[in-house]
C-alpha cells in the first residue's frame, strides 16, 4: 500500500489556523495596531507566516495527491500551474489597486506602502513586477507562493517516490542558505523578503509530514517528553521576546546569549523561528482535536470560511488594513478607535469568505460560456 492509499482529506483544523492566520496578517499589518497583542508576533520568535507556509504544503500534497492518484502526472501538472498562474494574476491585480489606492486616498502613504517608486518609475516598476522583482508592502508573501505552486508537481513526485530523500535535500538547501545567504534577486532592493530558498523547507516538511512523516513520528509528537521540550522552548522564547520591549527583562538575557541567538532574521527562517513553530505545532497537535466541537462553532466557522479562500482573503484583508491605516490617520489613532477599526476589518473578510463560499457552491458544477 503506498503513500497516495492512505492520502487524508481536507482536515478542517488546517483551514481554522489558516483563517485565524490571516485575521492576524490583517490585524499586524495596520502599522501600529494595539490589536496585534493578541496575535502570535509577541509572544515568540515565529509569526503565521510559518503557519502559512507549512499548512501551505500540508494542504497542497493533500489536493494534488488526490488528483494525481485520480487523474496522473500531466492533470497534477495542471493543476499545480493553474494555482501558480491564479496567484500571480491576484498578486499584479493587489499591486495596481495598491498603486490606485494610494493615489487617491493619500498619496503621502506612497513611501510607506512602497509605491512610489511606481509613481516615480511607472514603466520600470510594473516590469519589474511582471517578473516577480518588485512587491508593494504586504505582498511579498505571494511571488514566494507563485515559485512553491509552479514548482510543487515536480516536488510531490519525489516525496511520493524517495520522501527521505527529498526532505534531506530540502533541509540541506535550507542549511546552506543559512551559511551562504544565497537568495533571489529583488528590486530594487537586492533580495526578496521571504527567500524561497530559505522557506521551502516548511513547504517541503509539510509535503512530507502527509506522505510519510505522520506515521513514523506521529508517537513522537504526542510523547510527554516532546511536548514538555516544546513547552519550555516556547516559554523561553516568550521570554526573550519580552525582553525586547521590557529593559529589566532585557537585563536578564546574557550577552553571550545575545551574542548566539541575535540577529533573528525572518527573511531566511533563522532556525530559532523554526524550532519555535515546530514547538508550537507539537503544542497544538496535542491541545486541539481533530474533531473538536469549538470547530463547528460560529466564531471559529467564520475561521474556516476564511481559511478556505486564503488567497481572496488575504488580497483584500491587504486592501482593507491600507483602508483601516488611513481611517486611523484621519479619524482617530485611539486604542478604541484601533480595536473598532481591526474588528470590522475582521468582520469584513468573514463576511467576504462566507459569501464567496456561497458563491461557489452555486456555480457548482460549472457551466463552460462561450
Amino acid at each position: 500500500m503506498g503513500p497516495l492509499d492512505n492520502m487524508p482529506g481536507r482536515d478542517i483544523r488546517l483551514d481554522a489556523c489558516r483563517g485565524i492566520a490571516l485575521w492576524f496578517v490583517f490585524i499586524n499589518h495596520i502599522p501600529g495596531n494595539v490589536c496585534s497583542w493578541l496575535t502570535l508576533s509577541h509572544y515568540g520568535f515565529s509569526d503565521t507566516t510559518e503557519v502559512f507556509m507549512f499548512v501551505s504544503g500540508l494542504t497542497c500534497t493533500m489536493a494534488y495527491g488526490h488528483v494525481f492518484r485520480s487523474a496522473g502526472t500531466w492533470a497534477t501538472i495542471c493543476h499545480t500551474v493553474r494555482r501558480s498562474w491564479e496567484i500571480y494574476a491576484a498578486f499584479l491585480l493587489l499591486t495596481v489597486l495598491l498603486v490606485v489606492a494610494v493615489h487617491w486616498m493619500d498619496v503621502e502613504l506612497a513611501d510607506d506602502a512602497n509605491v512610489a517608486i511606481v509613481l516615480q518609475q511607472p514603466g520600470e516598476a510594473l516590469s519589474r513586477a511582471a517578473i516577480l522583482q518588485y512587491r508593494p508592502v504586504n505582498t511579498d508573501v505571494l511571488p514566494t507562493f507563485v515559485l512553491f505552486h509552479l514548482l510543487f508537481a515536480p516536488l510531490l513526485l519525489l516525496l511520493l517516490r524517495c520522501p527521505n530523500a527529498t526532505l534531506a535535500a530540502s533541509a540541506l538547501l535550507y542549511g546552506l542558505v543559512q551559511i551562504y545567504g544565497w537568495n533571489l534577486r529583488g528590486w530594487p532592493t537586492n533580495d526578496w523578503y521571504f527567500n524561497p530558498l530559505a522557506w521551502q523547507f516548511l513547504v517541503t516538511l509539510g509535503g512530507w509530514w502527509v506522505v510519510v512523516g505522520r506515521w513514523r513520528l506521529m508517537p513522537l509528537v504526542t510523547s510527554r517528553p516532546v511536548i514538555m521540550l516544546s513547552a519550555a522552548y516556547l516559554i523561553w522564547s516568550l521570554a526573550v521576546t519580552m525582553s525586547w520591549i521590557n529593559p529589566a527583562l532585557e537585563l536578564a538575557v546574557p550577552r553571550f546569549l545575545k551574542g548566539l541567538i541575535y540577529p533573528i532574521d525572518k527573511s531566511d527562517l533563522d532556525p530559532l523561528r523554526l524550532l519555535h513553530f515546530l514547538a508550537l505545532a507539537v503544542c497544538v497537535t496535542n491541545l486541539v482535536p481533530a474533531h473538536w466541537a469549538a470547530l463547528r462553532s460560529r466564531v471559529l466557522l467564520g475561521a474556516v470560511r476564511c481559511g478556505e479562500n486564503s488567497l481572496e482573503v488575504y488580497c483584500v484583508g491587504v486592501l482593507l488594513s491600507l483602508a483601516a491605516y488611513i481611517v486611523l490617520r484621519t479619524v482617530s489613532d485611539g486604542v478604541l478607535a484601533q480595536v473598532v477599526v481591526s474588528a470590522t476589518g475582521i468582520a469584513l473578510l468573514t463576511v467576504f469568505a462566507t459569501l464567496l463560499t456561497w458563491f461557489t457552491d452555486l456555480a457548482a458544477p460549472r457551466v463552460r460560456l462561450l
